[in-house]
């Protein structure tokens, strides 16, 4: 089993058009702002997803996310415009396939409800499988998607990644209906192909 302890998480990938990082203290209003502008765009499939976030409740959150970055548990990421003033959405790398030594994380991601439609999500999925597989640790890269969500089905596809599965009725919601879940990966050994394929 390969040994990668230590882990020092990279902090940022840097693009023309966003950069993707790890939250920071101070980032709590941003993310309220995002978050809230766009709950009509969020609530149907993201189950965390409110009305309303207060600062102060985003700040405690995005601190939260750094200390887990730091302690490599869980790997959280902002999108932000390329002046960092504007949060476009957020994405990261979390540990749900094992320990940092399995080397394989899950990608979630959710863009801001102004910033969606435009083909934004698949670019940076893209770029997060591209720094993923260069300066990251990680093998193997899933994505996990409600069936009905259309829109993060075609991010998976339009990024790269193949189809691997459909989950019938494996998550109960809050409404008491059961999602199915449909499973996209992609691989280390075969990221450079897809890429330029």
């Amino acid at each position: 089993m390969m040994n990668i302890e230590p882990f020092f998480a990279p902090e940022y990938y840097i693009t023309e058009e966003f950069t993707i990082r790890s939250y920071r203290p101070g980032d709590g209003p941003l993310l309220a702002e995002a978050v809230n502008a766009s709950y009509e765009h969020l609530k149907r499939f993201m189950p965390w997803a409110k009305p309303h976030t207060e600062d102060i409740e985003a700040e405690n959150t995005v601190r939260r996310w750094r200390g887990e970055y730091l302690l490599a548990t869980n790997f959280t990421l902002g999108i932000f415009a390329p002046d960092g003033k504007r949060l476009l959405g957020s994405s990261g790398f979390h540990l749900r396939e094992g320990n940092l030594d399995n080397c394989a994380a899950e990608i979630g991601m959710w863009i801001r409800a102004d910033a969606a439609h435009k083909g934004l999500g698949p670019r940076v999925l893209r770029a997060i499988l591209t720094w993923g597989f260069t300066e990251w640790p990680w093998e193997r890269l899933t994505w996990r998607c409600n069936e009905e969500n259309i829109a993060s089905r075609r991010t998976a596809e339009r990024a790269g990644m193949q189809f691997e599965g459909r989950f019938r009725a494996v998550t109960r919601l809050p409404d008491g209906t059961r999602e199915t879940t449909l499973l996209f990966a992609a691989l280390k050994g075969e990221w450079g192909q897809l890429k330029t394929g």
